[in-house]
């Protein structure tokens, strides 16, 4: 188990190289100035030419790039140039909020999801089965800025039964984490029908059904746990989905995570914190598929084995 987590880690860490480079260099190919940008207007040259040395923007992309790089793998992200703070006290200020609204976000699509799901599969062809996938298909196809504009216009300005943006409560939470879950309900749901479907036809199943075996324990025991690994994996893939789907969903309700944070940083140019937050987002990412992983062999042996 040992070995599998550290090879996990170790062919995690090009992607990651990888994400950094493409970050860095997308940051350098923005059009303007970003050392005027920050200086304003009436800026000096000599300033200018300061400010660019002192930040080291006057070197190669590629000595930057692995300069940088060498500072991460010492613990050090930088100083945020707009905050004159250091990065990791911004990114550790800011992202509770995205966790605790990735989590309730997730939450929400997996209960959702899979009750949607086995319901579904379970009465296919049935008024709740449309129902359930004309909702996934209006899930999928509604951007979340939209979702989000709607939600407020009726449940804080028509209804005023949530507040429109912010955080400090429960209610605040509860428009940003449905707005961000709604897509991957709908994914949750049509993957968790399709895999139920395919494991109600097995032959097992036929066979608790014809010696009497209750419904609900040949749903919940027989079909429900060989058919969640594809389940799981998509849940997994939705944590990563949901993380980025946070930014446009804290810039709609003015919630205080690092999506917000991330807004910030590229209108100001701050690309030291820009790229310690998307760094951040790769390395959960990472973690998550990681945790995904490990828990296939909980639900299926076989698979642990040939891990």
């Amino acid at each position: 188990m040992l070995t599998f987590v550290l090879r996990r880690l170790l062919l995690a860490v090009p992607g990651l190289l990888g994400v950094v480079f493409v970050v860095m260099l997308t940051v350098d190919l923005l059009p303007g100035d970003a050392v005027a940008l920050m200086l304003g207007e009436h800026a000096t040259p000599d300033a200018v030419a300061r400010l660019r040395d002192h930040l080291g923007l006057d070197k190669p992309f590629l000595v930057r790039y692995l300069e940088y790089v060498g500072r991460v793998a010492r613990g050090d992200l930088g100083r945020s140039i707009q905050q004159n703070r250091p990065v990791a006290a911004e990114l550790a200020d800011a992202w509770p909020a995205t966790l605790e609204l990735t989590l309730a976000a997730l939450l929400i699509a997996t209960v959702a999801g899979i009750t949607a799901g086995v319901a579904s599969a379970v009465w296919p062809n049935s008024f709740f089965d449309v129902l359930a996938r004309l909702g996934s298909l209006f899930g999928l196809s509604m951007p979340i800025f939209w979702t989000g504009l709607v939600l407020i216009v009726v449940f804080s300005l028509w209804l005023n039964w949530l507040p429109v943006g912010g955080a400090g409560s429960l209610g605040h939470l509860v428009l940003p984490a449905v707005t961000l879950a709604l897509p991957s309900v709908a994914m949750v749901a049509r993957m968790t029908r399709s895999a139920v479907l395919d494991v109600l036809r097995e032959d097992y199943v036929r066979t608790a059904r014809a010696k009497g075996v209750g419904e609900l324990w040949v749903v919940g025991h027989h079909t429900l746990r060989n058919a969640f690994i594809p389940i799981l994996t998509l849940i997994g893939l939705q944590s990563g989905q949901l993380m980025g789907g946070a930014v446009l969903t804290e810039t709609v309700f003015a919630w205080p995570g690092l999506g917000r944070l991330m807004v910030k940083a590229i209108f100001a140019r701050d690309y030291v914190l820009l790229q310690g937050a998307v760094l951040l987002f790769a390395l959960a990412f990472v973690i998550i598929n990681l945790l995904v992983d490990l828990s296939y062999g909980l639900l299926d042996p076989r698979v642990g084995q040939q891990g």
